[in-house]
């Protein structure tokens, strides 16, 4: 086990390096280097300064506006503000939701400089316009002033891969052409839908040795032949490309060819990586969370289990070859992506040390494994599931199922757990349930229709998890909503579409199969979910024995509920669905704002869970937030300007928050 113990050893130095200041800086900084402030996304800080003692006292330390919100009324997508800045060398770096990166003096909020890219603003996005974050990267054979010694990557919503000096905010000109990469040369399918917004980067690159990785966003479900979630790797120099790797087999050459008709792996798209990508430089690996094979609900034109959509693969970093990879779910037909950064951290259990992988999934479990190995923490068992009734509809008998740690949101809803604020409501819900097909988690969708749980927010989501090293805690905030998803017939959409009323329905053609879909969170006349709250809760997972710690309601759903109903309601403790994750610091605190509707940013105890500080924010704060020191000051900032897709206030404010100066106690933030 020699050759084993010492990668581990060298991985965990090199986190903490990448989470610590540099020689050159000065005392009493600490800085966050990565969008998950490590490489492998623990969004663990060691800061100690704001701590359960005196969290009550933070205040805004300062704003920063950056001009860039759209409700929708001059632009078709609408904004959402779901940045996580970075901050290295002095200097924090943050992006818009129309792809401007902007650089800040942490300490102030003051810009140092901004570049714009020029995406096209009248053109439609599927994802809405968002952009989660931008990476750096140091050219160590440059000297010290020398142009892009130190530069910023931006993926855009347009997807083009930018490198910019960290210094001037000038492109760099010995990247790609004059400073960009088109990341649509190259794809297989790319616009064959006349769909402008249908390939975009969304999710900061990820950056290991001298390589930028990207995947891609895809919008869901319009046909079977979308443009295909190849996964990418660039010279961070040049531009040039490295290597790319395929999430659907082209030919022979791959092994899991063998598991795909090739009729079927040749037309069919997506099964991308939409989510940020985890690096591991030590063990040479990069981990991707792969999203579903289009499209998302019905397979008949993508027989078999789909390899490797909806798994978690671990490619070689130099040579972008698979080094092994797991399926979380065969043959998707639930739109259930991994959509949550893979998180790389070491878990002590029965006297060893175990380098792991964790991945939050939709279905609201956790997939552990030995991220050296591809060996699972803990045993994953085969299960049969609901066979599918739809003709040309070949599910899928069995699904994997973790058996620790346990479910972190309910996997069945019957009637009688219909739920209501009054009974006519409740009545309701209970009529819909029994009117769909309902058989737990895994229930195929139908023509009659189908009750999906969780549903397609999740579950986790984007938001992904924070880990508490020296306590053995993951930390995630997920959806409890369950969906109602009705399959239909290519001949009768057309007139199902002009002649809806649904509440909030969705439409979808899946075009090249013969079923269109149609989906909604099912919910009362009232609009409030069917289900029985929490509808969002934030949760502690104590990795070691694979058992949950806590489970709380997250945000108040109940100012969202009094706007829809136009009364006053209370806090019922119902929780409220997120987008936006988490961090934890060494004070003992998780920071997170993420709530939908809810404008406020909480810190929890992480030992207990029970919320000990919130503030006001100008909008919803859907972004994960972060935290740094600056000449021994700590600050926590958020990106305060709600969600692209959720019709609640936008806003364009960045807002960071500290103990007032007199308080911060002189000391190096820790």
């Amino acid at each position: 086990m020699t050759h084993r113990i010492l990668p581990v050893m060298l991985a965990a130095a090199l986190a903490a390096l990448s989470a610590s200041p540099a020689l050159a800086d000065p005392p009493g900084t600490v800085e966050w280097p990565f969008y998950g402030n490590d490489p492998g996304g623990q969004r663990y800080s060691p800061l100690s300064q704001i701590n359960r003692d005196n969290v009550s006292r933070l205040e805004v330390a300062w704003i920063y506006h950056t001009g860039d919100v759209s409700n929708g009324d001059t632009t078709p997508s609408k904004t959402g503000f779901e940045n996580t800045p970075i901050v290295v060398d002095g200097t924090m770096y943050v992006s818009t939701p129309f792809c401007r990166v902007i650089a800040l003096d942490p300490e102030t909020g003051s810009e140092k400089w901004s570049y714009d890219p020029g995406i096209r603003k009248d053109k439609a996005y599927s994802e809405g316009l968002i952009n989660r974050g931008v990476s750096t990267w140091l050219d160590a054979d440059r000297k010290p002033g020398e142009l892009c010694r130190r530069r910023i990557f931006i993926g855009t919503i347009d997807a083009r891969l930018i490198a910019l000096d960290a210094v001037s905010g000038r492109p760099c000109p010995d990247f790609g052409n004059a400073g960009t990469v088109n990341l649509k040369d190259g794809v297989k399918n790319i616009d064959r839908l006349g769909y402008y917004g249908e390939y975009e980067e969304t999710s900061p690159p990820a950056v290991i040795d001298d390589m930028v990785v990207v995947g891609s966003a895809i919008g869901d479900n319009r046909a079977v032949d979308e443009p295909l979630g190849t996964v990418r790797a660039f010279d961070a120099r040049t531009g040039a490309l490295r290597w790319s790797w395929n999430p659907i087999p082209q030919g022979p050459d791959d092994p899991e060819w063998k598991n795909w008709k090739p009729e079927d792996a040749l037309r069919t798209g997506a099964a991308n990586t939409w989510a940020p990508i985890s690096t591991d430089p030590v063990n040479d690996l990069i981990f991707l969370p792969v999203a579903s094979a289009s499209p998302d609900y019905y397979g008949g034109s993508r027989r078999g289990p789909d390899a490797y959509a909806n798994s978690i693969v671990a490619l070689r970093a130099r040579t972008g070859k698979t080094a092994w990879h797991f399926q979380t779910t065969h043959h998707d037909l639930w739109d259930y992506d991994n959509p949550a950064q893979p998180l790389l951290c070491t878990i002590h259990r029965d006297g060893a040390d175990i380098p792991a992988v964790v991945l939050g999934t939709k279905r609201g479990q956790l997939f552990i494994f030995n991220r050296i190995t591809g060996e699972s923490v803990f045993p994953i068992v085969e299960k049969p599931v609901p066979r599918s009734d739809v003709a040309g509809e070949e599910a899928w008998p069995t699904q994997p199922f973790p058996t620790l740690p346990p479910p972190l949101v309910p996997q069945s809803l019957s009637a009688d757990d219909a739920w209501g604020v009054l009974f006519f409501d409740r009545r309701q819900c209970r009529s819909k349930i029994e009117s769909l097909r309902s058989e737990g988690i895994f229930t195929p969708p139908s023509i009659g229709g189908t009750l999906v749980i969780p549903g397609n927010t999740g579950g986790m989501n984007w938001s992904g998890a924070a880990y508490d090293p020296v306590r053995q805690l993951l930390v995630t905030n997920l959806n409890n909503l369950v969906s109602d998803v009705h399959l239909i017939a290519r001949e009768g959409f057309e007139a199902e579409l002009n002649n809806s009323r649904g509440f909030g329905l969705e439409f979808a053609p899946q075009l090249g199969t013969p079923y269109a879909m149609s989906r909604t969170f099912l919910r009362s006349s009232l609009g409030l979910p069917c289900n029985p709250p929490p509808w969002g809760v934030l949760a502690a997972v104590d990795l070691a024995a694979g058992q949950i710690r806590w489970s709380v309601p997250l945000g108040d759903f109940g100012e969202v509920a009094a706007q829809m109903l136009h009364v006053p309601l209370p806090d019922f403790h119902w929780g409220a669905p997120s987008l936006g994750g988490a961090i934890i610091t060494g004070g003992g605190l998780v920071f997170i704002a993420g709530a939908l509707g809810d404008p406020h940013f909480r810190a929890y105890d992480i030992e207990s869970g029970r919320v000990i500080w919130t503030a006001d924010l100008p909008a919803p704060g859907n972004a994960t937030p972060m935290t740094f020191s600056a000449r021994g000051r700590q600050y926590v900032v958020i990106a305060a300007g709600g969600h692209a897709k959720f019709d609640a206030k936008r806003s364009d404010a960045l807002v960071a928050f500290a103990l007032p100066a007199a308080e911060d106690g002189g000391n190096d933030g820790r």
